[in-house]
């Protein structure tokens, strides 16, 4: 019979956890320097989390790690891990592990269970929402212009507007996926363009540009230099709905892959949330690839 048996020391998952974090970063092409980076986010999460052992009769067979947290007065619950070792793989403990993590983290309030893989979902998770994709693609050399499509930066009279703007495609892209409530998200976007951009276009190390194609503006993009060791990270590349269809969405990417390059990073990634196929399919066919893949699913209430 499948038990769970919580650890008091977890610190033999822990090594093993930590050493196959770095795999997906690096194989997505990240250097060692943005690896590492990557995984100290996770790692100075870990002391919060509860781990247990998964036993069947008494043998080890795997472990699985949750938490519940506060997301802006909302408590959610993440499975952080959940790893069935080699030798038990396909006989049902992943099923047993993930709805024994769905009830604990119910139990204790959750009202939604989010977990991030670096892997395709298949059935297991395949029942979660996507909730959004972190992309990356080494670049280099500098590519082409494509459609004559160029990037110049963005001038203080243009800045209040794209702001605005910036600000709702980005509550509509959070409301999309499910992730939060309009209000919720109108909340989190003040907070989130406050703390990231507090001197406007003055802000270092940020790139916010005007897309031009025959000297007519196009679109808009914000870059994030150094987010981490040689790498840009892109908050948006945006074409506006009257110049779409012309294939300037690959072209805004190249344009910001220049600007990248500019400021000395040799990798770009995104973050694009789900239910947003259009944009998917623009960095699949431009070769950005899935690092990681945030899902959901909204909880049972009152399972307790």
């Amino acid at each position: 019979m499948t038990a769970f048996n919580i650890l008091d020391d977890h610190s033999a998952w822990r090594k093993d956890f930590e050493q196959r974090l770095h795999a997906p970063y690096t194989a997505a092409g990240f250097s060692l320097a943005a690896a590492q980076r990557l995984v100290e986010y996770i790692r100075a999460r870990i002391g919060d989390w509860t781990v247990a052992e998964i036993t069947d009769a008494g043998t080890r067979v795997g472990h699985v790690a949750v938490d519940v947290a506060d997301d802006h007065g909302v408590l959610v619950g993440h499975i952080q891990d959940l790893r069935v070792d080699a030798p038990h793989t396909g006989r049902g403990y992943e099923q047993a592990a993930r709805d024994w993590a769905e009830a604990w983290c119910a139990e204790r309030g959750a009202r939604r269970l989010g977990i991030r893989l670096t892997e395709p979902a298949a059935d297991l998770f395949g029942g979660y929402g996507v909730r959004g994709q972190l992309r990356a693609r080494s670049i280099g050399p500098a590519p082409e212009p494509l459609h004559g499509v160029t990037a110049r930066p963005m001038t203080p009279a243009e800045y209040p507007a794209w702001l605005d703007s910036e600000k709702a495609a980005y509550v509509a892209d959070i409301v999309r996926s499910g992730a939060m409530s309009r209000e919720e998200a109108a909340r989190k976007a003040d907070r989130d363009f406050g703390n990231l951009l507090p001197q406007g276009l003055d802000t270092p190390d940020n790139s916010v540009l005007v897309l031009e194609a025959a000297g007519e503006p196009i679109g808009s993009g914000w870059l994030k230099h150094g987010h981490l060791p040689g790498v840009t990270y892109g908050y948006s590349l945006y074409v506006a709905e009257r110049h779409r269809g012309k294939g300037y969405g690959r072209a805004a990417m190249a344009a910001g892959e220049q600007v990248a390059l500019a400021a000395g990073d040799s990798m770009l990634m995104f973050t694009v949330w789900g239910g947003n196929e259009v944009a998917m399919n623009l960095y699949t066919s431009a070769g950005y690839r899935i690092v990681e893949e945030s899902r959901t699913l909204d909880l049972p209430q009152g399972a307790a």
